[in-house]
């Protein structure tokens, strides 16, 4: 099994943990650091929908609270036939810490599309908005 077939199995599996009681619309993620660890997310909802977390932020922050600070590669699952990408709010938390991350999209049966978060967000804010002349 390849790197990717295992990051793939990865979020997978980590789909099937996701807590969605109110939109049934399950996520897994799973985030490969560059020294080839793999770290997972799913998606947490919330009553209170505004204190829902998706399963990217949750690999993230795990992989961040572990101390991975550089990472290569998301695979995002869903159960739609369609490429279903990361949502603003987490592309916006991955730019921060992967600007050059590829990200592969998949189902529960195969890869629907692979493409960059550069692609995923043009003209992303960054901290060098940030700084004053």
């Amino acid at each position: 099994m390849s790197a990717s077939d295992r990051l793939v199995e990865a979020a997978r599996a980590a789909r099937d943990r996701a807590v969605a009681p109110y939109s049934h619309f399950k996520v897994g993620a799973a985030l490969q650091t560059t020294d080839g660890t793999i770290i997972t997310g799913c998606n947490v909802e919330n009553a209170s929908y505004g204190l829902t977390i998706c399963a990217e932020r949750v690999a993230v922050v795990k992989a961040l609270s572990e101390g991975h600070h550089a990472f290569t590669r998301l695979v995002v699952v869903t159960d739609t036939e369609e490429p279903t990408s990361p949502c603003g709010a987490c592309r916006q938390v991955l730019w921060e810490f992967a600007p050059d991350l590829e990200v592969v999209l998949a189902n529960l049966h195969r890869i629907t599309a692979v493409t960059t978060l550069r692609d995923l967000l043009p003209l992303a804010f960054n901290s060098h908005l940030l700084r004053r002349p």
